[in-house]
């Protein structure tokens, strides 16, 4: 009896390794097919676009470092005037910086409504939650660049088609954020307030959101500094800001490069300054929030 079972337990054995070996190579086969076809699609696609471009990749891939070439040499040679271009082109700073901090609030407000809106066992109506969710998907799968353009179309050039642009995508990008942050949400202090009668608003201004407010500021930091880099691209299509300094100056050509090298100077050194404030901040969150 002793030899039955053991023999057994070893067929077992053996089954079960020879069935687990077959799913690693299954595995393994589906993951190099997966791999073989992105490589297809990223060849096809490099390939189509090439051709479709006004000039081919690879012959002017000698040329690419020639106009930072041309941009440094020309700045250097009037270094002396970078102060005071610094100090001209630092209005247009201060317009993108408000730009994406007003953008960044007003997003953020919206974000925190959707989500509270789109999250199970938060939401006010159940029912709704998959049209808040979709709202959310289209606001933030819609560019800012294209909502920027159909705003500059109906309201003209300015920073206001860029503040709402950013803001709109901002809102869509947090509330996804949110809603996942949420859903981790205790629920216990929900309870005690549904059972004193509070209000949909009352529970989540009291129940949810002291537990979810150090994630909420530090997704909503991390977004400052990607609106930061955003405002300055939306102005190369008109909405203003040192993105619409910038695109002048470069397609004045040379003569005008020493500008945009003030320019990158201001727009690199404010993203780094962002970039370092925010982070510290969010860890700050983070390890108060872990402690």
């Amino acid at each position: 009896m002793a030899d039955i079972s053991l023999s057994g337990a070893a067929q077992t054995v053996d089954n079960i390794q020879s069935t687990y070996m077959a799913q690693v190579q299954r595995r393994r086969l589906y993951g190099g097919l997966n791999l073989l076809i992105f490589i297809i699609l990223m060849v096809s696609g490099f390939n189509i676009a090439d051709d479709r471009n006004a000039g081919g990749f690879w012959d002017g891939l000698h040329q690419i470092g020639d106009y930072p070439a041309d941009v440094l040499s020309e700045a250097w040679e009037k270094r002396a005037d970078l102060p005071a271009l610094i100090a001209k082109y630092f209005p247009a700073l201060v317009e993108t910086v408000n730009i994406a901090a007003v953008s960044t609030l007003i997003g953020a407000i919206g974000g925190l409504f959707l989500s509270l809106l789109g999250t199970r066992g938060l939401a006010k109506w159940p029912r709704l939650i998959p049209l808040f969710r979709r709202i959310s998907d289209i606001m933030r799968a819609v560019p800012e660049i294209v909502i920027a353009l159909v705003l500059i179309f109906v309201l003209g050039g300015g920073p206001v088609p860029a503040m709402i642009a950013i803001a709109i995508h901002t809102a869509g990008s947090l509330g996804k954020m949110f809603s996942e942050v949420a859903e981790n949400a205790d629920l216990k202090p929900v309870d005690g307030l549904v059972s004193t009668g509070a209000t949909w608003s009352q529970r989540m201004l009291l129940g949810v959101v002291p537990q979810v407010a150090p994630n909420y500021v530090s997704y909503a930091l991390l977004r400052f500094e990607i609106n930061i880099r955003a405002s300055a691209i939306l102005g190369f299509v008109g909405a203003g800001g040192l993105g619409y300094e910038l695109r002048n100056s470069m397609a004045w050509g040379p003569g005008r490069f020493d500008e945009a090298a003030a320019i990158f100077i201001l727009l690199f050194g404010t993203i780094v300054f962002f970039d370092q404030v925010s982070s510290r901040y969010r860890n700050r969150l983070t390890e108060g929030q872990g402690q």
